[in-house]
């Protein structure tokens, strides 16, 4: 698809029209600019992750590979559950979008009469005959960490949010389409949030001023039931996504039966399907009022329950495996898996953490491998807030589970749990700096000390040679010295060279005019001792003593 930037707004893509093989999501643009339905295998291929992993890396140091650890988290590997929500959300976009055919008759005297009740604020959207909507949603539930909400927007990232429409089969059709929308309950908790959010989402991707024009004011949330309808409309919105519907508060949106009403009215008169998504505890929020509207939906609830120990779990773990950054590599065995299920209770976010942790706590203490007994080591160690909610999942008692739906984001501290692993590296790597460059400021001292020694000794005429020589042979034996001591030890010691040497050269040459080295080097050249001695001068001449007393 060719991407643009629309003004004022975010990235969206120019509408592409393909062929449709079922029949009645023919001749309708909002259908056909969608990607096409995706197999089992093509959902697999397009939803999984693999992070990136050399072998080569588990040979770095420490400090480098727990930072390659947190890739585990960019991990993302399909379940079956996966696949389930990918059809169920083609679905639910596709057969929202039937009644929605901007080609069809009565679509545009709908939008005409939206824009009426906006002008007017009629707030009885059920009395539109005109449009009969189509839009069907469900709801999934299960306690967190079970990756509902990162399934959730890779599953959405298969679809483009904006689709730009300019001409379809030569007709003149300019329009953006919003596929998507994902709102996060609010700050506030209220369902006036909700819809404010709602207006600032759509202001930020198409460039729009709806928070500015309708949030501003005093409105009620009846008003803004009918603003959203409308915009809902004028967008082409495919689906609406509403996440942590557990933090809603009834008393700050006026009850469970005002609640209940917010999402009816959003089912069945919005036109888009809607999806919620929350934890048990947000069960109170959804009773069976809302589930008799959904009824007619055929998608049915979803709960997300945790993994159990089967060949989904075996899937994840095989997945999660080959990412190793400790020295020794350690292959998976039963006994792995099953402890990583009995201290995680097939809760996938505590599992990969764990995981995580375990190869942390090996790379941190010098083991340099992971084993089971870490894996229990570091849940005892840095998961004690946790037990309390594996009890309750190995319980099976659903009130007990909901006591613990932000276990994910408050019970297992991963970052704090990395933010220590890192400060001790970072304190041990500070250490060893601080000595290597004590070490090497020794080192360039003593080099100065030596060079300045050096220069000093040749300026009192000494050889260069036999300075350098002396001056090595004391620093080496006795270490750093002062300047000036050193120069008083180096002078000793060249003058004790020096003595050494004149001895040694005396001593050579009484040794070589020694006259019985002489007598005996004589005898070689068959001559007398008193012939040698006479030729070398050491017999006097009677003769010469006569002339000389006469």
């Amino acid at each position: 698809m060719n991407k643009i930037i629309i003004p004022n707004g975010s990235d969206a893509v120019i509408a592409e029209y393909g062929e449709q093989v079922i029949k009645e999501y023919s001749g309708n643009p909002f259908i056909e600019a969608l990607p096409s339905i995706l197999s089992t295998e093509e959902s697999i291929e397009k939803m999984a992750i693999y992070a990136d992993y050399n072998p080569k890396e588990r040979m770095l140091d420490k400090h480098y590979r727990i930072h390659l650890v947190q890739r585990l988290f960019q991990c993302f590997q399909p379940l079956w559950i996966h696949l389930d929500l990918e059809s169920r959300i083609s679905r639910v976009i596709r057969q929202g979008y039937l009644a929605r055919n901007p080609f069809r008759a009565g679509y545009a005297q709908g939008l005409q009469e939206g824009h009426r009740n906006i002008k007017g604020l009629q707030s009885e959207l059920s009395n539109n005959s005109v449009f009969r909507t189509t839009a069907a949603g469900f709801t999934i539930i299960g306690v967190s960490g079970m990756g509902k909400t990162t399934a959730i927007n890779r599953i959405l990232s298969l679809y483009p949010q904006v689709i730009v429409h300019k001409d379809y089969n030569g007709i003149n059709f300019s329009m953006y389409q919003l596929a998507w929308l994902k709102l996060d309950c609010p700050f506030d908790s209220s369902l006036r949030g909700l819809a404010l959010e709602f207006f600032r989402k759509v202001d930020d991707l198409l460039g729009t001023e709806y928070h500015k024009k309708f949030g501003l004011g005093r409105k009620t949330i009846n008003d803004m039931l009918v603003i959203m309808s409308q915009i809902a409309r004028n967008t082409g919105l495919g689906v609406l996504v509403i996440d942590e519907i557990q933090h809603l508060s009834k008393a700050k949106s006026g009850g469970d039966q005002k609640m209940l009403n917010f999402f009816v009215t959003l089912v069945n008169t919005i036109g888009v399907p809607v999806i919620l998504v929350g934890t048990p505890a947000g069960l109170s929020i959804l009773q069976s009022e809302f589930r008799q509207a959904r009824r007619g939906s055929g998608q049915g609830d979803m709960i997300w329950d945790r993994l159990k120990n089967n060949q989904n779990w075996e899937l994840l773990i095989n997945a999660l495996w080959g990412y190793q950054w400790t020295k020794k590599q350690i292959p998976l065995t039963d006994d792995f898996k099953n402890t990583l299920y009995e201290e995680s209770q097939g809760i996938i976010d505590i599992a990969v953490k764990l995981y995580a942790m375990g190869q942390i706590e090996a790379i941190m203490t010098g083991r340099e491998e992971i084993t089971p007994e870490t894996i229990s080591q570091v849940a005892n160690k840095h998961l004690q807030l946790v037990k309390p909610m594996i009890q309750a999942l190995k319980s099976g008692n659903i009130s007990k589970i909901a006591k613990f739906e932000d276990i994910s984001t408050v019970d297992v501290d991963f970052l704090g749990f990395m933010d220590r692993e890192r400060a001790s590296i970072d304190l041990q790597m500070k250490m060893e700096a601080i000595k290597r460059t004590q070490k090497k400021k020794e080192q360039e001292m003593s080099i100065s000390i030596k060079e300045k020694a050096i220069l000093k000794l040749i300026e009192l005429d000494f050889e260069p040679n036999e300075v350098q020589k002396a001056v090595e042979e004391i620093t080496e034996k006795e270490g750093n010295l002062d300047i000036n001591e050193l120069v008083v030890r180096a002078i000793q010691g060249i003058s004790a060279a020096y003595k050494r040497k004149k001895r040694s050269k005396k001593e050579e040459s009484s040794v070589v005019n020694d006259i019985r080295n002489l007598v005996v080097e004589g005898r070689k050249e068959y001559k007398t001792a008193y012939e040698i001695l006479s030729n070398g001068g050491f017999i006097k001449s009677h003769e010469n003593d006569f002339y000389r007393t006469g």
